[in-house]
């Protein structure tokens, strides 16, 4: 006889999986960086920022997270989402003790398989932290508040960001190489084939027997960078 979660597990195992998910995208932007084949956008201005001011990565990853909750609270006149907070947190920690674990192959043809590498795992720990719908990440929180006050779609308000933060990344001499336009390209088609994976793996060790709702009957979005539960239109 299968055990059915008490609500209290349901929530731990939740939270748990959200968590995971977001350890296994900061290996993946880890890997990317350390590939030193050009980064994602948002990367791109930490890595900038690194190089002009000091600090970490991840204490940048930190930083321009705060800024991002900031705005949207303000655009939003709401609180900070917990997923939020824990999303900005937990990724730059863990961006900052991967990299000092990981290092930079000598050989070109390693450098091209880590990065590529490196965009399949984000992509499934996108998918794995979307899955448990415990909030939305603070780059889609912007999005989403960015969407509801300009009435511009999604896609347009998204491209936007990356364009800006691509920019000014770039200006401050972060690395914009192959791997950038390979995951700007890349990410959205290899969350949209990990999603249904990883959705029926968090479902089987959420739902436990159908006690609680079916995650596979939303709509998910498989073109965010940190993910959202949250369905707008």
């Amino acid at each position: 006889m299968v055990k059915l979660y008490t609500k209290r597990e349901h929530l731990f195992m939740r939270w748990l999986i959200f968590m995971i998910g977001l350890v296994i995208v900061s290996f993946g932007i880890a890997l990317m960086i350390r590939a030193d084949l050009g980064s994602a956008p948002w990367d791109v201005l930490h890595i900038g920022l690194r190089d002009q001011f000091g600090l970490t990565v991840g204490t940048w990853s930190i930083i321009i997270g705060i800024v991002v909750i900031g705005v949207t609270s303000i655009l939003q006149k709401e609180k900070p989402q917990a997923g939020g907070i824990v999303n900005m947190f937990l990724i730059g920690v863990f961006i900052d003790i991967f990299l000092l674990l990981i290092g930079t192959p000598s050989l070109l043809v390693a450098q091209i398989a880590m990065l590529l590498a490196g965009i399949i795992i984000i992509g499934y720990g996108i998918g794995l932290y979307i899955a448990p719908e415990v909030g939305a990440g603070p780059r889609d929180s912007l999005m989403i508040a960015l969407h509801e006050r300009t009435g511009w779609k999604i896609s347009r308000v998204r491209i936007m960001m990356e364009t800006v933060v691509l920019a000014a990344g770039w200006a401050l001499g972060g690395p914009v190489f192959v791997g950038t336009i390979l995951f700007c390209l890349g990410i959205g088609q290899v969350v949209g084939f990990a999603m249904p994976q990883t959705s029926k793996l968090v479902h089987y060790l959420i739902e436990r027997g159908g006690r609680h709702e079916n995650i596979n009957k939303r709509s998910l979005r498989p073109y965010y960078n940190d993910g959202v539960g949250k369905k707008t239109r």
